[in-house]
This record gives C-alpha cells, sequence and structure tokens, in this order.
C-alpha cells in the first residue's frame, strides 16, 4: 500500500473515530418514546413552503454547490497540454538554420506540426553546423538519426503561462500521468460518495457537509504549492474526495428541509443551476490567471467565505426525527416559525406510547440494507444502472467537445451554458411529468442521439457540434433529474447512503468513460455504438422502476413507492390536485424572488 493510501486510510479513520465518541457521548442518541412520522409533511404545514426560514436554506446550500462547478472541470485547464517540442539548449554552438532544422516536422491536417517527442541527435547537428553544411541543401535529415528530449521541452505560451504539465513535464514518456491525474481525482469522488453517504445518515448531513466543504477548499489551497506531481495528485484524490461528499450532503439535506415545490426546485434546478454557474465563471478564472497555482488559489481563496454558513444553515429535522433526537428538531422548527413569523403548535409531534423496546422510526442502516429484499435490491440495481450509464454518456460527449476549433475558454463557457437550460427542463419535468417516463424518454433520446452523430459526414464540423451540444443537454436533464428520482424512492433512514451508492456507481462510470472513448482510435464508430447501447439498454430498464410523483418522501421502508404497471400520460385525479398545488406554490415563490 503506497503513501497516499495510508494518509487518507489513515484520516478516515480518525474522523470515523471522534465522530463515535461524540455520538456515543451525546445524550439525545437516547430517546424515551417513539415518534410517528408518517405525517411529518403535514405534521409541518405551518410553517408554510416559503418562508424566511427555507429561503435562508434554499439560497444558502445552493451556495454550496458553487464551487463544484470549479473544481470538477478544473481539469480542462490545470491539465491541458499546449504545443511542445525538444528544448535545444540555448548554449549549443549550432547557426539559426541548423536550429530550426534539429526538429523534424510533419504535415496534419494540411499544417506542419514539430514533433513533440523526438529531436535530431545533437552531436551531428553541431557536426553539420561546424562543417558550414545547410540542412536544406547539403543534408538529407530523413537519414539523420531521432533521440528523445533528454535535455526537456519549449512549451507554446499562446494560451497557457504553465499547466502542471509544462509544470512536471507530463508529456511523452510521462504522458500517462496527464489522464491518470484525472482519474485519481474521480476515484477520489468514487470514496467520497460511497463514505459520505453513510457517514451522512448516521451522524447528520449538516457536519458532514462543513467537514468536506472544508476539506475541499483547505486542499485545493494547498495543491497550489505541490512541489511534484505525486503530492499534486495525493492531494487531488482528496479534493475529489471532499467535493463530491458534500454536493451529496447538500442534496439531501436541501430534500429534507424544503418540502412541496421549493423542494423540487431545489432538487432539480436550484443546486445543479449553482453547479453550472461555477462551471461557466470556471474559463473566466483561467483566462485571467493563465498559471495553474493563480488559478487554484483562485478557485480555493473565495471559498473560504463559506464558514459562516455552519451557523446559518440548520440539521435536518427529518433526520433528528428518524434518530429519535424529538427535543433538537422541535427547537429547529421552533426558530423557523419564528423566522417565517408564524405560531407553531404546542406539540409539533405526537408522542405515542412506550412499548418494551425503544421505538425509533429507523435505525441507521449500512449500504447493504439497500440489498435485503428483492424489492429494494431490484430498485437499487437498475438505479445503480442508470447512474453508470448516465456518467459515461455524459462525460463521453463532454470529451467529444474538445473537437471544438477556438479558444478553450469560450468552448468551457458553451459547455456550461447548455446545462442551464438542461437544469430547466429537469425542473419542469420534475414538476409536471411522471418520473419513469421522463427519465427513460431523456435517456433514449441521448443514446438515440449517440448512434446518429457517427452518421455525420466529416465536413458538417457545425452539425456534429450541435447534435453533441444537445447530447448533453439531454445527459445533464437526465443526471439533475435522477438526482431526485432516488431520492424519492429510499426513506430517510437510508436516504443518503442509496444516493451515495448510486453516485459510486457513476463514479465508477466517470473513471473507465475515457476508455469507452478510446476505442475510437480502433474504430470511430465503436465508442458510439457501445455508449448508446448501454444508454438504451438502461433507459429501457427505468420502466421497470417504481413511480414517485405525487407521493410524499417515504420515512421506513414499507412507505417505500412500490411498482406498479406503467401509466402513460393519464394521471389519477389526487396525483392533478397536488399538480394543481404545485402550480400555484411554484408562481407564488417565483413573485416573491422578483419582489
Amino acid at each position: 500500500m503506497c503513501a497516499s493510501q495510508l494518509l487518507v486510510l489513515s484520516y478516515r479513520f480518525i474522523l470515523h473515530e471522534a465522530l463515535l465518541v461524540w455520538q456515543a457521548q451525546s445524550p439525545l442518541r437516547k430517546p424515551s418514546a417513539g415518534w410517528s412520522m408518517e405525517d411529518y409533511d403535514e405534521e409541518i404545514a405551518f410553517l408554510g413552503n416559503w418562508g424566511r426560514f427555507q429561503q435562508t436554506a434554499f439560497f444558502l446550500l445552493c451556495a454550496t454547490a458553487m464551487p463544484n462547478g470549479f473544481t470538477t472541470v478544473s481539469m480542462i485547464f490545470l491539465g491541458d497540454s499546449p504545443a511542445h517540442h525538444c528544448l535545444i539548449p540555448e548554449g549549443l554552438n549550432i547557426t539559426e538554420e541548423w536550429r530550426k532544422a534539429s526538429i523534424p516536422t510533419k504535415e496534419v491536417n494540411g499544417e506542419t506540426e514539430y514533433s513533440r517527442c523526438r529531436r535530431y541527435r545533437l552531436d551531428l547537428i553541431s557536426n553539420f553546423s561546424a562543417l558550414g553544411l545547410s540542412p536544406s541543401k547539403d543534408v538529407n535529415l530523413s537519414q539523420v538519426p531521432l533521440e528523445g528530449c533528454s535535455d526537456g521541452w519549449t512549451y507554446s505560451k499562446e494560451i497557457y503561462q504553465s499547466t502542471i504539465v509544462t509544470e512536471f513535464d507530463l508529456v511523452c514518456g510521462n504522458g500517462w500521468k496527464q489522464p491518470f491525474t484525472t482519474s485519481v481525482y474521480f476515484i477520489g469522488m468514487l470514496s467520497g460518495a460511497f463514505f459520505s453517504g453513510q457517514l451522512s445518515d448516521r451522524f447528520g448531513r449538516r457536519p458532514i457537509l462543513f467537514i468536506t466543504m472544508a476539506i475541499q477548499t483547505v486542499f485545493s489551497f494547498i495543491q497550489a504549492f505541490s512541489p511534484s506531481w505525486e503530492v499534486f495528485s495525493v492531494l487531488f484524490f482528496i479534493v475529489g474526495l471532499g467535493q463530491m461528499s458534500n454536493y451529496i450532503s447538500a442534496f439531501v439535506l436541501g430534500t429534507e428541509i424544503l418540502t412541496g415545490t421549493p423542494r423540487k426546485i431545489y432538487t432539480s434546478l436550484g443546486i445543479n443551476g449553482s453547479y453550472a454557474i461555477g462551471y461557466m465563471i470556471l474559463p473566466l478564472l483561467a483566462y485571467f490567471s493563465r498559471d495553474w497555482k493563480t488559478l487554484l488559489l483562485a478557485m480555493s481563496v473565495p471559498s473560504f467565505a463559506y464558514i459562516p454558513l455552519s451557523w446559518l444553515i440548520p440539521e435536518s429535522p427529518r433526520w433528528l426525527l428518524s434518530q429519535g433526537r424529538v427535543e433538537e428538531a422541535e427547537a429547529i422548527l421552533r426558530g423557523a416559525a419564528k423566522k417565517n413569523r408564524v405560531t407553531a403548535p404546542e406539540v409539533i409531534f405526537t408522542q405515542t406510547e412506550v412499548e418494551q423496546k425503544q421505538s425509533k422510526t429507523e435505525d441507521f442502516h449500512g449500504f447493504l440494507e439497500l440489498l435485503k429484499t428483492s424489492g429494494i435490491r431490484h430498485i437499487t440495481l437498475i438505479l445503480c444502472l442508470v447512474w453508470f450509464t448516465l456518467i459515461i454518456g455524459y462525460i463521453g460527449l463532454s470529451l467529444n467537445t474538445s473537437t471544438l476549433h477556438g479558444s478553450p475558454y469560450l468552448n468551457c463557457f458553451i459547455s456550461g451554458a447548455t446545462e442551464i437550460p438542461a437544469y430547466i427542463a429537469s425542473w419542469l419535468a420534475v414538476h409536471y411529468l411522471r418520473r419513469r417516463m421522463s427519465l427513460s424518454l431523456s435517456m433514449l433520446l441521448g443514446g438515440g442521439l449517440l448512434f446518429f452523430i457517427q452518421l455525420v459526414p466529416p465536413g458538417l464540423h457545425s452539425l456534429a457540434v450541435s447534435l453533441e451540444m444537445i447530447g448533453k443537454f439531454f445527459m445533464a436533464s437526465a443526471t439533475a433529474f435522477v438526482f431526485v428520482y432516488t431520492g424519492e424512492l429510499y426513506p430517510t433512514g437510508i436516504r443518503n447512503t442509496a444516493v451515495g451508492l448510486c453516485s459510486t456507481a457513476s463514479r465508477v462510470g466517470s473513471a473507465i468513460a475515457p476508455y469507452f472513448v478510446h476505442l475510437g482510435s480502433y474504430d470511430k464508430n465503436l465508442p458510439y455504438i457501445l455508449l448508446g447501447s448501454l444508454t438504451i439498454i438502461a433507459g429501457i430498464s427505468v420502466l421497470f422502476l417504481p413511480e414517485s410523483f405525487g407521493l410524499p418522501l417515504p420515512d421506513t421502508m414499507d412507505q417505500m413507492p412500490k411498482r406498479e404497471r406503467i401509466k402513460w400520460p393519464c394521471q389519477s385525479s389526487e396525483q392533478e390536485n397536488k399538480q394543481e398545488n404545485g402550480k400555484a406554490d411554484s408562481v407564488e415563490i417565483l413573485a416573491e424572488s422578483l419582489l
């Protein structure tokens, strides 16, 4: 086991033990009575849906997602490889003509390019120059032996002053380190998605949210001073761990604090829209930085402003109740009532009779609980396949945008801007449409598009780019939508664990997606065939999931939605009434926001 793995494992062990001690010492872990949570949304209806308490939680939790937009795509600029060729030492005594001719050239798409990893043997070049021979007349350069870049490389500074590629010479023989660095980051995200879910379900949404935000911010700052590629990669792993952990925790915390239409807006448009805004801000920071160290500082330093949010964002009352910590939950809700200028009832949650053994709504469940029964196992496996497929398709289409001509800063901005209408479409789907059909249709269209791109003639670049952007639209929309759908299917006790496990599956997809795209070097149509087939299969499998549209969030296993026959656009009268109420709430929210 390498030192970096030991460091990360040691950190996790220390964090886990510290939280375990805190839990054991807290008297709030041992309630004296059981509490009914079936009517949780009705019990807190006195707060309303969009008071000052909900508005504060909504916008502050959305703000926590913005730095994630920086980090996730930062390697576009941090790890880009500018044009380069072998360095010819300044002290080498050769003529300028031979200096220019010492690097082999080749024609690429009608343009002359220098060889990036080879040069003519400098001892021979030096002799030719000393003899007064001309490279264009007296010497056949094709017969001159080649050698590697033993003196280093010269990098173009037309776009960047420096990147980690130019800093640590991640080219030629070390070229494998460039994509591997990104893989290390995604492996960190995978670890964060898996472990943060269980930690958050056990110790609370709020502490895990801010601990992992601090990890992401602090280690991003330290990265700017990395003395070597190895140190940079270890730090990048930890940054990835913190990034995905706080994103999932913020998502679940907002889902459980908000109710009704604000919850739908938050989970589909709010948190994802903030992520996209961070995505679009990144190229602006990179444009004015032009240096990887400055860019890391520009991304991390503003994130320290999130520290005061730890006093403004409360713990999830729903989670507190699931742990039997009734007094804390009621204290938060009474404070919320005061902020919303409404009167809280004397008794918010009805106390039930104490049975022989302690009665909590649900004890903590590990990820194995997601595979315990055939019904929940069926849901978990399908959702893992869907998440896995969506991230592969999303990244695959994103990687194809690298063929766009023009400024990388503008291309990155356009790519981020494409996600805004995708998240708006996702919000509309969450608000008005059934879950199964909406998600399945988005994936089927995205999968069909992957097949269609291979039919575009090579000369129609604008059409290929347009199809890629439309494909990203469907993938981004489906990715935002599946977060909501997953949260609605699982009960409170294991909701964060379920989202974390599914996100883990997606991170596995993100780690192998570049290899899917690499298959294009053997057959350019092969990636589209494989990705399209997988997306269509996963889209069809969605039809075998339960429908959750119009249903309250489950708090126990028994309340989980049950799979029914597929219902097409027709809806029950009860769901239509809830939809109409949702429309009114949405108008009210937008009006108050404008005021």
